[in-house]
């Protein structure tokens, strides 16, 4: 790749002063035409250390709108960045619609760290996971511009050679994230499989020669420019189509229910119930303990029917656990700030950290069941979440991450019941409200969805656990159940290594 790459291009001042002003300017229209569009823009620069890419980010950002953009500079992760997924920080970074996020290097720079560290591996496992989530960004509007800023070999040693300690403390670069950058011969192979690994129509990469500073700034902003035009050219010709022409509500496809082979009539009595809860909670509380001396993540979701028991299992897995160590997530309607970004962007704020356990009240599978039903989200964005959750979840399990989906299932007659409770108990009538009712409405619609989520969603690296809830003794113990066999599954795995 790299040899068929003229670094040392050059550029003129004269021919500089003719092209770069227009460029500027239509770069500064073409950014409020795409805050006026809503579209949200990811520029990244990676490159050679020695490349001068500070000041080259600081021509790009020059002609745009302060108040427009943001600049992520990327370092090696805090302690706090350390104990969650490699994609984490990236994720909770991205702009809101309308604005520009330009990564001063990125997902890309802390990848290649792992490959020159022995780990080739481990940085081909990210570069897929950056494909999907860059792929999964482009599809819900995003437009990612990336540029590699390339010097040969004898000028970056000439750079090199340039450097002093110093320097580098005083941009906040430290020795050990420039080190693996003097094995130049080393690295070109590996960048040049990132770049080949990573290069997709929805987000190419575009190599500068960047020898010469006003050749590559002068690359930089025509390119910016020709892919903020093809941006914006592209999303005034897409189609949002809502309800109007959801399969689900028209008939649509229908897939085969997990859910029909259930027996909702398994009970346990009091005293089995009391038993066995105890010994669960005290054995859940144990393992909580050995997670967190381990820096082992948990995430424990809960979806289910309305009155199905989601608030009663969730009370009884926390009983023993200790405070410090695990945080209740309920998910209601997105804020504001949310849905200016991905759908997934909210869950990714509420990881936990290597060691704790997040317990989710509902989850990102709202985008394929409520979102889907109510016409909160077009056909297209509910249609692609299956293969965006999918590889959400593959990226937190092969992170380490213990992740537990409940499903759990009443049947429409208990719903009803639990209901009409609900209603005559002052102690419980906040838990019923119109929206419950009204959903109830939609049982078989709804009924559906469930249908193909947990058909397309239940897979090897994160399965469904279907909860048989008809009683609540018998779901909250086979919940616990659920939860240890997988904490303890880990451990066992941990231990054959």
């Amino acid at each position: 790749m790299f040899e068929h790459v003229d670094p040392g291009k050059k550029l003129n001042q004269k021919e500089y002063d003719r092209v770069v002003p227009e460029l500027k300017e239509g770069l500064g229209e073409l950014q409020r035409r795409a805050r006026d569009a809503g579209m949200p823009i990811i520029v990244v620069f990676e490159g050679w250390d020695t490349v001068g890419m500070s000041e080259l980010v600081n021509k790009f950002i020059l002609p745009l709108d302060p108040r427009g953009f943001q600049i992520h500079p990327i370092t090696a992760p805090t302690q706090e960045e350390r104990l969650r997924p490699f994609l984490w920080r990236f994720m909770v970074r991205i702009p809101a619609r309308g604005r520009i996020a330009v990564f001063d290097r990125s997902w890309y720079f802390r990848s290649l760290a792992r490959a020159v560290e022995s780990k080739e591996d481990d940085a081909r496992l990210a570069w897929r996971e950056i494909a999907e989530f860059e792929e999964m960004l482009s599809d819900d509007g995003y437009l990612i511009m990336k540029f590699f800023l390339h010097i040969g070999k004898k000028e970056h040693k000439k750079r090199l050679e340039k450097y002093r300690d110093q320097d580098l403390d005083r941009c906040a670069i430290s020795t050990a994230d420039v080190e693996f950058f003097r094995k130049y011969d080393k690295m070109v192979p590996l960048i040049e499989e990132m770049i080949e690994s990573t290069d997709r129509e929805h987000a190419p990469w575009t190599i500068v020669e960047a020898e010469d500073n006003k050749f590559a700034s002068a690359k930089i902003l025509t390119t910016s420019v020709r892919m903020l035009e093809y941006g914006l050219m592209k999303m005034g010709g897409r189609n949002q189509t809502f309800m109007d022409s959801n399969p689900l509500i028209k008939g649509g496809q229908m897939f085969n229910s997990s859910r029909g082979g259930v027996d909702l009539g398994k009970k346990l009595s009091t005293s089995e119930y009391r038993s066995k809860l105890d010994k669960l909670q005290k054995r859940v509380g144990e393992l909580q303990c050995t997670f967190n001396l381990m820096n082992i993540p948990t995430i424990v979701l809960f979806e289910g029917w309305d009155a199905a028991g989601k608030g009663g299992a969730i009370q009884r897995l926390t009983a023993e656990l200790n405070p410090r160590g695990y945080e209740v997530v309920p998910i209601g309607v997105p804020t504001s700030d949310e849905k200016e970004r991905h759908y997934l962007w909210r869950f990714y704020q509420k990881l936990p950290p290597a060691g704790h356990m997040r317990i989710f009240d509902r989850s990102w599978y709202g985008r394929v069941l409520v979102e889907r039903i109510e016409g909160f989200c077009s056909t297209e964005e509910w249609k692609r979440a299956y293969n965006e959750i999918n590889a959400f979840e593959e990226m937190l399990v092969d992170n380490g991450t213990v992740l537990v989906k409940i499903w759990l299932e009443i049947d429409k007659d208990m719903q009803l019941k639990r209901f009409q409770e609900r209603d005559i108990d002052p102690m419980k009538q906040w838990k019923i409200t119109e929206d419950d009712w009204r959903n109830r409405d939609k049982w078989d619609f709804y009924g559906r969805a469930v249908d193909e989520m947990l058909f397309r969603t239940s897979t090897k690296a994160a399965p469904w656990t279907i909860v048989e809830s008809n009683d609540k003794y018998y779901s909250r113990v086979k919940t616990l159940e659920t939860i240890v066999q997988a904490m303890e599954s880990k451990l066992s795995k941990k231990d054959s290594k």
